[in-house]
């Protein structure tokens, strides 16, 4: 079987466009793929993080990955920093990697602002991620669309290397999901949904409760035109409507319009409510049970033995290749 390898980082409630766009991918893959999910809390740090918060949304997001669907008999679930390797590697990629592909980064530019002076995790962490990705012989790596560049990053990294010192590492593909890929903000559909903007509603958590839901989707921009048309460049507040809706439901964007054909926003809107509340309560009802059980910390701990083992390996690959080490 090929084998997967993905991260969440555990900064605040995991949303609905996380959802849609990589964790679905998650569950799926692990049917038929040695799956490797990861909580990537060394990503996090980035930016100044409260340490007692930042634990706390380790453990979250890993009764997340659980609750969602994803089988520890299938699949390994780890955090991060209990895998040393991952720094290691995450320093000889840095060796490896030039500052002018760093600085072209997307998310840089936009984290970065244009300011002279800004973290140097923030301009290395995709060399991290690339580590993330190669140091589990990793073929398949599902994210969201904008994750796209990133992937690049790391196989541009991978062919490099193998060229000049023989083949070391895999080189991975992305898997991008189509429908839902990219989930805009409720309250801007010219945005992405993030967790960080300072409107709640625009938004839905993953571990919202149901009047939160209705609220949020209720109060979703959309246009005076009163038609259900699928038009991202004109009507881009109903269009990420009818993604949502597609996603959730599992139905084609087309057939949604014929659904709703000739029916307003506010039934629209209702059926999205309804349709969101469904996908999402079994979802907030296993987080629940899971959150404070033991299980929950001998799934990471299995898991990081698990991933070490597999780590290990590589790093003895890797260390051959560069001379590191005298044995």
């Amino acid at each position: 079987m090929k084998r997967v390898f993905s991260g969440v980082q555990p900064t605040g409630n995991i949303h609905i466009g996380n959802y849609l766009g990589a964790l679905k991918q998650f569950v799926d893959l692990q049917e038929d793929h040695e799956c490797i999910y990861c909580i990537v809390d060394e990503h996090a740090i980035t930016v100044p993080q409260d340490p007692k918060e930042l634990r706390k949304h380790v453990l979250d997001v890993a009764a997340l990955y659980m609750a969602i669907g994803i089988d520890p008999r299938k699949s390994i679930i780890f955090v991060q920093s209990s895998v040393s390797g991952h720094a290691e590697l995450g320093w000889i990629l840095c060796c490896n990697s030039y500052t002018g592909e760093l600085t072209r980064m997307t998310q840089f530019k936009a984290k970065s602002g244009g300011q002279e002076s800004v973290g140097t995790g923030l301009l290395t962490y995709p060399v991290l991620m690339a580590a993330d990705i190669l140091l589990y012989d990793t073929d398949v790596v599902p994210v969201g669309n904008d994750q796209k560049q990133h992937i690049e990053l790391t196989r541009d990294i991978a062919i490099r290397v193998n060229n000049k010192y023989g083949e070391t590492f895999v080189v991975p593909e992305g898997r991008f999901m189509k429908a839902g890929a990219r989930v805009m903000a409720l309250d801007d559909p010219t945005s992405k949904m993030s967790k960080s903007s300072p409107n709640n509603h625009s938004r839905i958590s993953l571990l919202d409760e149901d009047s939160k839901i209705k609220k949020s989707i209720m109060r979703a921009t959309t246009d005076s035109d009163g038609e259900i048309r699928f038009d991202p460049e004109n009507k881009p507040g109903v269009s990420n409507l009818l993604s949502i809706y597609s996603a959730f439901s599992g139905t084609a964007i087309e057939d949604v319009e014929a659904d709703f054909r000739g029916k307003g926003y506010g039934d629209f809107k209702k059926a999205l409510v309804e349709l969101t509340k469904e996908a999402l309560a079994p979802i907030r009802q296993n987080f629940n049970e899971i959150r404070e059980s033991e299980e929950l910390i001998r799934v990471l701990d299995e898991g990081a033995e698990k991933a070490d083992a597999i780590a290990q390996k590589t790093l003895k690959r890797v260390r051959d290749t560069f001379g590191l080490g005298y044995r």
